[in-house]
């Protein structure tokens, strides 16, 4: 740990240069615009092709708003808003007032020119006609002021999650430890890291471009696994200056022990992330740098700026003490400490590990067994907060107007321009014998061609809801049967493919279970690898590995009971879709793997000290949890609570986020870590070390330390 051990040398040095990082980074957040993701960063399989052709072709349909009026004198008012839209800057084309069936609304659609980006204008518009008719109901909604009230609203969430994270993960610190100083440490490394990732992404954007969701995401990892490195490190220094050693001696003492368990626990995290890369989907990719950056910042911080902040307050980092939380510190870490967690849970398990780890089995078996069930889809319109005002007009008008309502698809087909009165007649005989079957609908627009006359393109609804059973089946017909058919007499230098909503959300679901056993894969050998280099021991590895398992199959079925089957959706505030959004299962498995390997590495860490100083495994495994009893307790608590914030969102993204990982910490720290570990490592016994026993350091003299269920 020379890093380590020059920051405790060079303390200034290193706490300025940490403050001149988080600057420059700042510096970028402002000066350099985040690229965000766009429609064509989506494009996969023959939905993505048929997209491109679309655009290439200029048919993509222009963005429009709708705005419903509602109520006595609803038509009048109709009539005003579409003369003074029509003036407004950046409006193409504005419809006529169209009366629902049962006559009690009228839509006007508003079509915008080609580049406009904003809706604002328009939306101005209708504010002000709404305000001048306070009997009328006027509301607006579109993709473009749909997604601006999103983007919104995700703002709110996060300011939302920040303000409440962070006294929240203060209180805990000071519970922790009991001083002002040492519980502000953590927050502010934690803090920093965050600040330093959220810049340094803004120009990394313009090589991966930044997701909706990478900045929540940062937040989320960045909190809890910079508290989590500094409490490791934290308390490890602060136990052996208990001890008698100078602050010197004890800062590195920290980065030997501590400090090397971060190294490790980072790079599993890192290791975990990468393995999103794998999927190659745009927002894996973000989520998959914002995640990585951040706890490398958060790694180099634990290991560079914290020992120089320890160097330079010495023993005043415990100052000024919180009397009563002072108190209730040294009462919590009694309780922990040997004549707690030993005594009341470790002891039973050590004395009894085939029982112990049988019951622990079950209930985590019981816990995985409905993700069997589990069903994904990605975001729609129930997904949607129905607090956004948007969502509930757009709800309002498909419940008015439902002729639009179902999934739907897209048939496009390429040609010579020769050929055109061919291809057309050859897509509107797809549509009769599409209807025929009786899985399609004909829409009204027809077959619409660009105008250079070499593309062309007839859109097929669907009597379906698009999250129903039946769509991906209609989709597969539609590309392996009708549309073939249909196309068969066309020239062979004619291209065709099928895209739309329908074939978009199957083809992200075929990439996404076509690449899940490589993601599965490559995050647990990699992670394997990392515990069997680690620890030079191939049982160590596998265990670890059988346990992330564990894990994930108990978080996938907290999230299928929550969220599918709608467990507690009231007590959290929502309506269950019956799904769970696609890309989460995904993230909340490369998250807890990583995550997870935070407390793990640093128990086993402890363990493997006391087995290198002597003593037997059995021996080794209550003493080592029980010296990581408190700190596991604490980092858990800290990862528990900033991602149960989440789970108050109005986002249901968000809300699943925090359900999942906040569930699945609680389990893996406590039944996982604490019950089913040492159940496996005591019927390993030294088995457990091969082919490397861990060897006493030189030089050490070994002092036998009580067995950890002994009364203190």
């Amino acid at each position: 740990m020379r890093a380590a051990r020059w920051s405790a040398e060079h303390p200034w040095r290193a706490i300025l240069a940490w403050i001149a990082l988080v600057a420059v980074a700042v510096g970028l957040a402002v000066a350099v615009p985040t690229t965000e993701t766009t429609d064509a960063d989506y494009r996969i399989g023959e939905s993505g092709r048929a997209d491109a052709l679309v655009a290439r072709a200029g048919l993509t349909q222009p963005d429009t708003e709708n705005v419903l009026i509602e109520g006595a004198g609803a038509r009048g008012v109709a009539s005003e808003l579409v003369r003074r839209v029509q003036d407004v800057p950046g409006v193409a084309a504005v419809s006529g007032p169209q009366a629902s069936r049962d006559g009690s609304a009228l839509l006007v659609s508003v079509e915008l020119a080609t580049g406009v980006a904003d809706a604002g204008a328009v939306q101005a518009v209708t504010d002000q006609v709404a305000a001048d008719h306070p009997d009328v109901r006027v509301r607006e909604a579109g993709d473009l002021s749909v997604d601006a009230a999103i983007n919104d609203q995700v703002s709110k969430d996060l300011g939302s999650a920040e303000t409440i994270s962070l006294p929240v993960t203060l209180l805990l610190m000071l519970l922790a430890f009991g001083a002002l100083i040492a519980a502000g440490i953590p927050v502010l490394l934690a803090a920093s890291s965050v600040a330093v990732t959220l810049g340094l992404m803004a120009p990394l954007s313009h090589l991966v471009p930044a997701d909706l969701t990478v900045s929540s995401m940062i937040v989320l990892i960045g909190m809890a696994v910079g508290v989590d490195y500094s409490l490791f490190y934290l308390k490890r220094e602060r136990e052996e200056r208990a001890k008698g050693r100078g602050t010197l001696d004890a800062v590195e003492i920290a980065a030997r022990t501590s400090g090397h368990s971060i190294l490790v626990s980072g790079g599993a995290v890192i290791a975990s992330m990468a393995g999103l890369f794998v999927v190659g989907n745009a927002t894996f990719d973000s989520l998959a740098v914002g995640s990585i950056l951040v706890v490398a910042v958060a790694v180099l911080g634990s290991i560079t700026v914290l020992p120089a902040l320890l160097v330079k307050l010495g023993r005043w980092a415990d100052r000024p003490r919180v009397p009563l939380l002072w108190r209730l510190n040294r009462r919590l870490e009694r309780r922990l400490g040997r004549g707690g967690i030993s005594r009341r849970l470790l002891s039973p398990v050590v004395r009894h590990p085939r029982t112990a780890l049988l019951l622990s089995g079950l209930v985590v078996v019981g816990l995985a067994l409905p993700a069997l069930g589990m069903k994904t889809h990605s975001a729609t319109l129930d997904t949607l907060p129905t607090s956004i005002p948007q969502v509930q007009t757009v709800k309002a008008i498909s419940a008015a107007f439902p002729a639009d309502e179902g999934a739907n698809a897209t048939v496009v087909v390429t040609a010579d321009p020769a050929d055109r009165a061919e291809v057309v007649t050859a897509l509107r005989r797809l549509t009769t014998e599409a209807v025929a079957t009786g899985t399609f609908v004909a829409s009204g627009a027809g077959v619409q061609t660009s105008e250079d006359g070499t593309t062309s393109l007839v859109v097929l609804g669907m009597p379906y809801d698009e999250t129903d059973d039946r769509v991906p089946a209609a989709v597969h017909q539609l590309r392996d049967e009708l549309v073939p058919a249909a196309t068969a007499g066309l020239p062979t230098d004619s291209e065709h493919a099928v895209g739309g909503g329908a074939a978009e959300e199957v083809d992200f679901l075929q990439q996404q279970q076509g690449r899940l056993a490589l993601v599965i894969g490559f995050v647990l050998l990699l992670t394997m690898l990392i515990m069997a280099v680690t620890f030079r021991s191939v049982p160590l590895a596998i265990t670890s590995t059988v346990l992330n398992l564990a894990s994930v199959g108990a978080a996938f079925g907290v999230l299928t009971l929550v969220f599918q089957h709608g467990w507690f959706s009231s007590e959290l505030g929502f309506t269950s879709p019956g799904f769970v959004i696609d890309w989460l299962p995904l993230f909340v498995l490369v998250v807890l793997v990583g995550l997870s390997m935070d407390y793990h590495v640093f128990v086993l860490s402890r363990v493997r000290e006391h087995v290198g100083r002597g003593l037997p495994t059995r021996l080794a495994v209550e003493q080592g949890i029980a010296d990581t009893a408190g700190v596991v307790a604490s980092a858990a608590t800290v990862m528990v609570s900033v991602f149960a914030i989440f789970a108050t969102l109005s986002m249901i993204e968000m809300k699943m986020m925090g359900v999942g990982l906040s569930a699945a910490i609680l389990l893996d720290a406590t039944l996982v870590r604490l019950v089913m570990l040492p159940a496996i490592l005591v019927l390993l016994g030294d088995r457990v070390w091969w082919p490397v026993r861990p060897a006493r350091p030189r030089g050490e003299v070994v002092h036998e330390p009580e067995p950890a269920y002994a009364d203190a």
